[in-house]
Order: C-alpha cells, then sequence, then structure tokens
C-alpha cells in the first residue's frame, strides 16, 4: 500500500482567475456559468474567480476584465451550491475595502498574496479576515528568489498574522521537483496550517513538481482545466487528480465529471489550450512571471526586438508582478543597442 493511502489533498481551481491572462481577462458572463456550474458538479472544493490579478485589479496596466468584479462574485455566488468560492488580492492592487466588498457576496475564502520576501505587507489584511472570521490563506510569489529557509520564516510570519494556510507560487514556472520538495519540506518544518503549491508549467514540469509537492506535505494543490493559465499554464487539473489519486491521495472528486468540466473549458474558456512555446520556455529558465507573457510579445513586436532577449533581461534585472512597465524600458533598451550595433540583450540566456 502507498504511503500515501488515504491522505487528503484539497484542491484549489483558479481556471476562472488564472485563466484570464490567456485570454486578456476577456471572460464573460456564460463562461463562467458554464464552467462554474461543471466544477461544482465535479466537487472540486475551491473554485477562485476573479481578474487575472485578482481583486480590483482591472486596469490600463494589466488590462481591463470584460466583467466587474462584482459581477463575477456575483454569478459564482449564485451558480455554486457544493464548491467554496475564493478570491485572490494583492496588497497595492485591492484594498480592504475591496475585501469587504468580497465577503459581501459571501465569499468562502481570500488569499492574501506578496512577493517572496514581503509578507509583512499582508499582515493589516490577513488580521482583518482573522478578526471577521474568513478562511485566509497567505501566498508568496516568485518564489526561485528565495531559499527554502526563507520561505519558510515568510511563511511563519503569515501565520503569525492570522494565516489559515500558507504556500507558495512557482510564478514563472521555473522550479524542478527537488526545488519544489526541499521548499515544501521546510514550510511544512515551520508551520501547524495546511500548505500549498501552485505550479506553473513553463518546463513541463507542473504535474510533476505538483506530485512532488503532495508527497513533501502540501495539503493543497492548485491546478486549471485543460492547464488554463499564465504563459504556458498552470497544472493541469484533470491530469493531477486522477494521477493523485493513483498514488493514494485522496482528493473527492468525481473523475468523470471532473473530465467533463475540463472538455467544457476546452470548448467554452480558451481558443486553445496553452502550450509550451519557445518564449514560455524562456521564461521559465529566466525566472519571470508567466503573466508578463503577453504584454512581452506586444511590445517586443512594437519595438523589432526579440521577446526572447526580453525575457532574459528581464530575468536578469529579477523583475516581479508589478513591475509591467520595466518590458518597454528593456525593450527600448534592447532596441537602442541593436540599433548602436552592440550585441547586449544575446547571449544572457545561457542555461
Amino acid at each position: 500500500m502507498s504511503q500515501e493511502a488515504g491522505r487528503p489533498v484539497q484542491i484549489h481551481d483558479p481556471t476562472l482567475r488564472d485563466g484570464q491572462h490567456a485570454v486578456r481577462h476577456s471572460l464573460g458572463a456564460e463562461q463562467f456559468r458554464a464552467y462554474l456550474k461543471a466544477a461544482d458538479a465535479a466537487a472540486v472544493p475551491v473554485v477562485e474567480v476573479g481578474h487575472g490579478n485578482g481583486l480590483a485589479a482591472s486596469s490600463l496596466q494589466v488590462g481591463r476584465a470584460r466583467l466587474s468584479d462584482d459581477e463575477m462574485m456575483s454569478i459564482a455566488r449564485e451558480t455554486l451550491t457544493t464548491s467554496k468560492l475564493g478570491v485572490l488580492m494583492f496588497p497595492g492592487w485591492a484594498t480592504t475595502q475591496d475585501i469587504k466588498n468580497a465577503l459581501a457576496y459571501e465569499v468562502d475564502l481570500v488569499r492574501i498574496a506578496t512577493h517572496c520576501t514581503e509578507a509583512s505587507v499582508a499582515e493589516r489584511h490577513l488580521g482583518f479576515l482573522r478578526d471577521e472570521g474568513v478562511e485566509a490563506h497567505g501566498i508568496l510569489l516568485m518564489t526561485h528568489m528565495a531559499s527554502p529557509d526563507q520561505l519558510a520564516e515568510e511563511c511563519a510570519r503569515l501565520v503569525g498574522y492570522g494565516a489559515t494556510g500558507v504556500g507558495i507560487l512557482d510564478s514563472s514556472g521555473h522550479f524542478l521537483p527537488s526545488d519544489v520538495m526541499a521548499r515544501i519540506g521546510a514550510i511544512c518544518a515551520a508551520v501547524d496550517v495546511p500548505v500549498m503549491f501552485h505550479g506553473h508549467n513553463n518546463l513541463g514540469m507542473a504535474v510533476a513538481n505538483s506530485i512532488a509537492a503532495a508527497q513533501a506535505g502540501a495539503g493543497i494543490l492548485d491546478a486549471c482545466a485543460r492547464g488554463f493559465g499564465a504563459g504556458a499554464g498552470n497544472t493541469q487539473l484533470e491530469v493531477l487528480v486522477p494521477v493523485l489519486e493513483r498514488l493514494g491521495f485522496r482528493t473527492g472528486i468525481d473523475l468523470y465529471r471532473l473530465l467533463d468540466a475540463a472538455d467544457i473549458a476546452g470548448r467554452e474558456l480558451m481558443p486553445a489550450p496553452p502550450t509550451i512555446d519557445s518564449v514560455s520556455i524562456v521564461s521559465g529558465l529566466a525566472g519571470v512571471f508567466s503573466g508578463f507573457k503577453k504584454p512581452v510579445l506586444d511590445i517586443a513586436a512594437r519595438e523589432g526586438v526579440d521577446p526572447r532577449d526580453v525575457f532574459f533581461e528581464l530575468g536578469r534585472r529579477q523583475v516581479v508582478a508589478g513591475q509591467e512597465d520595466l518590458i518597454v524600458e528593456v525593450a527600448l533598451a534592447l532596441r537602442a543597442a541593436r540599433d548602436g550595433g552592440s550585441p547586449a540583450g544575446r547571449g544572457t540566456g545561457s542555461c
């Protein structure tokens, strides 16, 4: 019998939030209803909705969403009967007032996301949610930029602020399974709340990394139908769940209904499933936030530079989410270097 026999793993499904990155935040009401109904029927424990960058992020800087936060949460609240409703909040995009607005829709779970070494930014918001008695998770972004011990310390801070769960995002799809096991293992040793992992698939490792996280002690895994998500996409939900079950973990999800939900997602939400293209590979190698893919492609085309050079330079500068304005700066510098005959920007992508 597997050593994992019977150990529960909760699946958190951000298809209708992270997937928004892949379609420029253009999902409409009927698309929301169709997928929410299918995920609910499959008994997916938590379904997250929103703009790709979370509450109050709809903007010229990162893209206007077709639906408002209120419309998305209202549709989800009306449709979900079994699954919990989750939302994501980045301090800086959203405020406590936006959280209060989400709670008016009886949101079950709020995630507060911060850069991997800036957990303190979440203190006020986690404290508010703790006082309100709402389930609140603290999650860290771009976690390849910090050591396992640093992440464990930051997660312990999040728990101290009131987080009832903590975890890490492989925001650029940079990790290998050994990286994930070291980080999840360190966090699990440091906290006494459930630990989560959210993978991206830039290097084709998302399912393997998610399994590694579970085997290292993670109790919550993120995954999206058809892998719908930023960059090369996320851990593929309908693949992860049966693999977990085969290993002996227990998810409580109905397989046939889940496969139906994935078919609906493939048909209704996306023009094509995410793929690992050359730009996504470079993004993963460079350690750049997956949500930068479309802005980098747009700006590189406009300035006539190679998007792979842009990604490697952004990685060298350790740019993080929220610094989208630097994409333009890097593209202009590469163009100037090219026009001046300098090879600057080339050769920075050595593996």
